[in-house]
């Protein structure tokens, strides 16, 4: 595998694995931080976890009704805000470094997507 960088309006992922430390990356247009392997797995996996449960809230909200949500690992610490339809997310990385970062609510669809995908390529 090769390293990839993925882009979208407001987001970009990515994954090298012949880097020697910091083989992911998360960003926008204007910000991008690289991750290690462990940060960047983790990251995914909570995006996912998340938006599924936003998912699931759709029944249990009203249509004007915002909610947050919070995952953490050791690594990171992510959130979800807004409706279960439209939502915003931020991290804070807990490890050493100190990275704090987020994406708008149209962002998160192609992020979501691209981070399902990014080591299947």
């Amino acid at each position: 595998m090769e390293r990839l960088i993925k882009s979208g309006e407001g987001w970009r992922i990515g994954w090298n694995p012949n880097a020697s430390e910091f083989q992911g990356l998360v960003g926008t247009d204007d910000w991008a931080v690289e991750l290690t392997a462990a940060e960047i797995d983790d990251f995914c996996r909570l995006l996912a976890k998340l938006a599924d449960t936003m998912k699931q809230l759709t029944a249990e909200l009203m249509d004007e009704e915002k909610i947050a949500c919070e995952a953490e690992s050791d690594l990171l610490w992510m959130e979800v805000e807004g409706y279960p339809h439209e939502y915003s997310l931020r991290f804070i990385l807990n490890s050493g470094r100190c990275v704090e970062g987020q994406w708008p609510a149209p962002a998160i669809p192609g992020l979501l997507q691209a981070a399902g995908m990014l080591k299947v390529f």
